[in-house]
């Protein structure tokens, strides 16, 4: 990861994902190094690695190589569905830290692992996350059950997170209802119809993206 650094790369990426005192990623360090380039080494290294390392990059102060070892991880699980991964993810929640380690980890393990398993976990996550983040991944990881056309959990998760006082909680939670309603337009819909007055404008905007224009429109002047 180190050979790949861009120096250069610092300041933006720490803009980025919002660095600065009293901002959702206060403190975080940054090599320069970006995704492509992470995935890059990842794919070189991966059949190397074992829980030591995984454990160190996790715990590393840097936002990249934490990065590595979650996508690390995932390849690991993709290879070898095996519970002790998911064990080791959801002890290590409180190193995944910004919307992006959540967004590329969350569902290829929590979700395909749920897919067949009872789904408790994700709406403890939401409901009584210690973090933004833990609760983001109680939404994001249903991503997984949308691609394979279950819906109601994504849903019924949306709900406890409606009136979240969170920017971050309210993107991801209508990305995740936009994602539901490209599968089932009706069923998006009717989760809105009821909600829509009262949710966040941000979230209402992510959810209704793809509507047209005109039905944009509607919803957003009401």
């Amino acid at each position: 990861m180190r050979a790949v650094a861009e120096p250069a790369q610092v300041a933006g990426l720490a803009r980025f994902f919002k660095t600065g005192p009293g901002q959702y990623g206060e403190g975080d360090k940054f090599l320069g190094i970006k995704v492509p380039a992470t995935r890059a080494v990842v794919k070189e290294c991966w059949r190397e690695i074992g829980f030591a390392e995984l454990e160190e990059c996790i715990r590393s102060e840097y936002h990249e190589v934490r990065l590595a070892a979650l996508l690390t991880l995932v390849e690991l699980f993709r290879h070898d569905i095996q519970q002790t991964y998911i064990d080791f993810y959801l002890s290590h929640t409180q190193y995944i830290n910004n919307w992006d380690l959540v967004d590329l980890s969350c569902y290829p393990l929590l979700g395909e692992w749920l897919l067949d398993k009872d789904r408790t976990l994700l709406y403890d996550l939401a409901r009584n996350g210690r973090t933004i983040w833990e609760q983001r991944i109680g939404i994001v990881s249903t991503m997984t059950f949308i691609r394979h056309g279950q819906l109601e959990d994504t849903f019924k998760i949306a709900d406890i997170l409606l009136h979240h006082p969170h920017d971050l909680i309210h993107k991801a939670v209508g990305w995740l209802l936009r994602e539901a309603g490209k599968r089932d337009k009706a069923a998006l819909e009717a989760y809105l119809l009821p909600r829509y007055k009262t949710m966040p404008r941000t979230m209402l905007r992510y959810a209704i993206e793809k509507f047209p224009e005109a039905e944009r429109r509607q919803y957003l002047s009401k």
